[in-house]
């Protein structure tokens, strides 16, 4: 096994821890919307909190649970690095990123909120968009030998 295949699997596999914890998280946010528990560690205080994701402004895109999407993402994106499909991947990545930088736009400038969860999402995402970006180019400089 050569030097590049054996960092692009390295890649494949961060990539596969991140998009399990952004399964937990969204799995987390989305329990939080649906039943609405008592305890609640999220909630720090009023401008650190999960209810713009859980019961506020942002707690549905075009009708459907924000988490339920972020989660849909993060199982394709799995799915794609198990299956290693970089255009896939890159693909995801990018709506992911976007989709997760409007939440950040929507809950930081406009409600003037922070949630931690969230936060932790957007992270994920901006490394899975870095490392995916990087695997698809090996894959196109790759294919051009």
């Amino acid at each position: 096994m050569n030097k590049s295949s054996m960092n692009k699997k390295q890649i494949y596999i961060t990539i596969e821890a991140l998009s399990i914890i952004g399964i937990g998280l969204a799995v987390y946010l989305l329990w939080q919307q649906f039943f609405h528990p008592e305890f609640q560690p999220c909630n720090i205080n009023a401008t650190v909190n999960c209810d713009a994701i859980i019961s506020g402004a942002v707690a549905k895109t075009l009708g459907i649970p924000t988490p339920l999407i972020g989660l849909a993402g993060y199982i394709i994106i799995l799915l794609s690095a198990l299956l290693r499909k970089p255009k896939l991947l890159l693909g995801m990545a990018t709506f992911g990123l976007a989709f997760c930088l409007w939440i950040a736009y929507k809950e930081l400038i406009e409600l003037r909120v922070v949630c931690p969860v969230c936060i932790a999402c957007q992270l994920i995402m901006i490394s899975v968009f870095s490392l995916s970006a990087v695997l698809f180019r090996k894959s196109k400089s790759k294919e051009g030998m």
